[in-house]
């Protein structure tokens, strides 16, 4: 995998690079950190060291016990400067959080501590994730700030909306989730290795943005699983998180796409500029898919739907001391892809998605292409523990009439990125 130098300077939000820190280095990245002093004020370098297991350094006067060397590599004998060697070494540098205040420096070419000297001396790409006050993110200068080091090739992940660090104050200025900041970082990643990023793509304000090569689509995705009632607190249910879906709705919207997402039970939450519904069980999903299918131009159902729900749920609480045992009977569910399958326009791209197991996967899932005419399936092997369900990582099977396509265990933004790359095909092709 590669390797991510990790700014973080100061704010409360500094707290999400820890869980970025987690997710990277769970996705077989390695992370060195470098910390402005501000920012231990909220998260000390204990906390990073133990999850990077590198040094984190602050000062370019520190020295490196590393010697500027990330966790896959061999020390070198020399003690070089920090600076230089770290982002010599680094395949990507993304500060997060990013403060007005680092915003500015670095905007203005400030090289004052050692986190504003890597980016004036990183050649690699840089990803900068704002996060501070509403009032701060919207001031002029903050924006012009943001304009600037976009011009200059910076990729800039958008801040989203809600609570901010002020009690009762709410608005834009949170700090992207960390599943965001690491998509944003694989992108760029990704488009440094295939060389197909431009100065209008990393200027465009969507960080990891593509060509708009979805731009002007309406996009459908769906996410999570659903939950069917047993009795008021007890479902029936299955462990999809809803990532592969996140992640879709992600690589669509940065395309340039508009995108609606229905999301099942989806605790993370919703990539910033993606229009959410959120549902609970199959036949809200069901309506929810009937209202936006009409207008949609591509279908990529990723949701993890129940085949079957209690026929009869009850009310209230079922009292365990009340019976011996629980018999439950089961009724199928609506086959929501087929149903929507049947009543499908000119121009519709649908993708449908399985999760099979054993020898015979490929056959099953190709029958179920065929049998609800879907330009595109991707297959999903559940019998591996290390991807599919709740995990960081997939690895698929992309099959449609003119061809099949296994995409190798990889992260799901990548797998999503290799899923639209076959969509763009399709439609092209049709």
């Amino acid at each position: 995998m590669s390797r991510i130098l990790l700014g973080v300077s100061g704010g409360i939000a500094a707290y999400k690079a820890l869980e970025l820190v987690r997710l990277a280095t769970a996705a077989g990245h390695a992370v060195r950190v470098v910390q402005t002093p501000t920012s231990r004020r909220f998260v000390g370098a204990a906390s990073f060291e133990a999850l990077t297991g590198a040094p984190v350094l602050v000062s370019e006067f520190e020295r490196d016990p590393a010697h500027g060397a990330f966790p896959d590599q061999p020390q070198p004998q020399h003690a070089p400067l920090s600076h230089l060697e770290l982002v010599t070494n680094a395949d990507l540098f993304m500060i997060a959080p990013a403060s007005a205040n680092t915003i500015a420096k670095l905007a203005a070419g400030l090289a004052d501590n050692l986190l504003t000297s890597c980016a004036l001396a990183a050649d690699c790409p840089l990803v900068l994730a704002p996060a501070m006050n509403n009032r701060m993110y919207e001031h002029p200068a903050t924006q012009a700030n943001l304009r600037t080091l976009r011009e200059r090739g910076a990729r800039i992940v958008e801040p989203g909306v809600g609570r901010l660090a002020s009690k009762g104050e709410r608005g834009i200025g949170r700090l992207a989730e960390p599943e965001q900041l690491l998509a944003a970082c694989e992108q760029a990643l990704a488009e440094r290795v295939s060389g197909d990023v431009s100065t209008a793509d990393a200027g465009s304000g969507n960080g990891a943005a593509r060509s708009a090569s979805l731009g002007g689509l309406k996009v459908l995705v769906t996410a999570g699983g659903t939950r069917e009632p047993i009795d008021s607190v007890r479902f029936v249910g299955n462990s999809s998180s809803g990532r592969m879906g996140l992640a879709l709705a992600q690589a669509a919207h940065e395309r340039g796409a508009h995108v609606t997402l229905v999301a099942a039970n989806v605790a993370l939450q919703a990539p910033a500029g993606v229009s959410c519904r959120e549902v609970g069980t199959a036949a809200e999903l069901a309506r929810a898919c009937e209202r936006e299918f009409a207008d949609c131009d591509v279908l990529l159902m990723a949701a993890a739907v129940a085949d079957y729900r209690p026929a009869v749920p009850a009310d209230g609480k079922i009292k365990k001391s009340t019976r011996e045992r629980l018999e439950l009977v089961l009724e199928p569910t609506a086959d929501i892809l087929a149903g929507l399958s049947a009543r499908r326009h000119d121009g519709q791209t649908l993708v449908g998605f399985a999760a099979e197991h054993g020898p015979d996967a490929i056959e099953h899932a190709r029958a179920k292409l065929t049998g609800k005419h879907l330009d595109a399936l991707v297959l999903n092997d559940i019998s591996r523990s290390d991807i599919g369900f709740d995990v960081e990582h997939n690895e698929v099977t992309i099959l449609s009439a003119a061809e099949e396509r296994h995409v190798p265990r990889a992260s799901k933004r990548q797998v999503a990125e290799a899923i639209l790359d076959a969509v763009e095909r399709l439609r092209t092709s049709g």
